[in-house]
């Protein structure tokens, strides 16, 4: 039963990642006006706005112009859900959990709108810090232990970053700022292991590009969304990807 309410609570959320990723870019409020179609305006009501379902019963188009409802929304809407369930799984009734949440969820969001603008935008990245800071007043209110190693891989996170994009101008200066949010929830392990999942990633697409010629040797590609999903793997396995590395080194 817990599992099916943090599924549904996924899907809602991952309903207004939807506004944020279409509203921020355009530099408009997430809350004011109400969610409408963007083409012809269509105020949605509270029943067009049942994550997925209400998807389904329109058949994927407007109910006020009949313009078709583009799929990524439904998609970035289970995505979420399916994250929110597998961190459950992974840290159970903890702040853990709740970490994880809001560290997917903002992934997502900088991801999605990185793919699309080739831009990391600040009013993320200080939301981001500004849920860390707020989660850690909880936590030390309840273990009383700062978190001194999140802060340091916070730290390490901008420096490795940062150090890249200075000596080599191969990475944004918002790259730096999502490198700092990994390592503050993720820790120095966690952030590492990001790092490391990130470049592989990176490099791996960047060939299958160049060679398929898909984009000019000179074309930017977006790395928000390898930092993200290497963070979401870290956040979800690190610990079974380092013991399994630790146990080749043994072999």
């Amino acid at each position: 039963m817990e599992i099916i309410f943090i599924a549904i609570i996924g899907l809602c959320i991952g309903s207004f990642l939807n506004v944020c990723i279409y509203r921020i870019p355009r530099e408009e409020s997430i809350i004011f006006p109400p969610s409408h179609c963007t083409t012809c305006s269509y105020k949605l009501q509270s029943y067009d706005l049942i994550p997925l379902l209400s998807y389904l019963f329109l058949k994927g188009r407007c109910r006020g112009c009949g313009e078709r409802i583009s799929i990524k929304y439904s998609l970035i809407e289970m995505l979420n859900s399916l994250l929110y369930v597998l961190i459950y799984c992974n840290y159970g009734n903890s702040i853990d959990s709740l970490k994880g949440f809001l560290l997917s969820s903002l992934l997502i969001v900088i991801a999605g709108i990185d793919l699309k603008t080739h831009y990391i935008y600040k009013s993320t990245t200080i939301f981001g810090i500004g849920a860390f800071i707020f989660i850690e007043i909880i936590d030390l209110l309840i273990s009383w232990q700062i978190p001194w190693e999140n802060l340091l891989a916070g730290a390490l996170g901008v420096i490795v970053i940062g150090a890249i994009v200075f000596f080599t101008g191969g990475m944004g200066e918002g790259d730096i700022e999502i490198a700092l949010i990994i390592g503050l929830f993720l820790g120095i392990k966690g952030l590492m292991l990001a790092l490391f999942i990130a470049f592989i990633l990176g490099g791996i697409i960047a060939s299958i590009f160049l060679i398929l010629k898909f984009k000019e040797r000179k074309a930017e590609i977006a790395f928000g969304p390898y930092l993200a999903i290497g963070a979401i793997i870290s956040l979800l396995y690190s610990t079974e990807i380092i013991n399994w590395y630790i146990s080749l080194m043994k072999i």
